[in-house]
Order: structure tokens, then C-alpha cells, then sequence
């Protein structure tokens, strides 16, 4: 199992909520073969490939 892929990093950027929400919005849209969710431990909106 590959290791969850970091699309945005928090510590680097500063986002509004608003910008979040579209963030995630595009990335689940652009790589529907990922969940795409905050990780509060990672402090990142992150990618996780999805179990066939």
C-alpha cells in the first residue's frame, strides 16, 4: 500500500475555510482514484488511493 499523498500542506500555506472546501472540491474531482480528506495529524488536505 503506497503511503498517503500530501496535496496540501497547511505549515506552508495559509487557506480561508472557503478556499479548503474548493480545494478539496477540485482534488476529489481531478483524482477521483483518491479519497481526498484533512488530516488533522499531517495538518494537510491529503490523498489516499482507493481499494479496488
Amino acid at each position: 500500500m503506497e503511503p498517503d499523498r500530501i496535496f496540501i500542506d497547511f505549515h506552508k500555506e495559509k487557506l480561508t475555510m472557503v478556499q479548503v472546501i474548493e480545494a478539496v472540491n477540485r482534488l476529489q474531482k481531478e483524482y477521483p482514484e483518491y479519497e481526498i480528506f484533512m488530516d488533522g495529524d499531517a495538518y494537510a488536505i491529503v490523498g489516499r488511493r482507493r481499494q479496488p
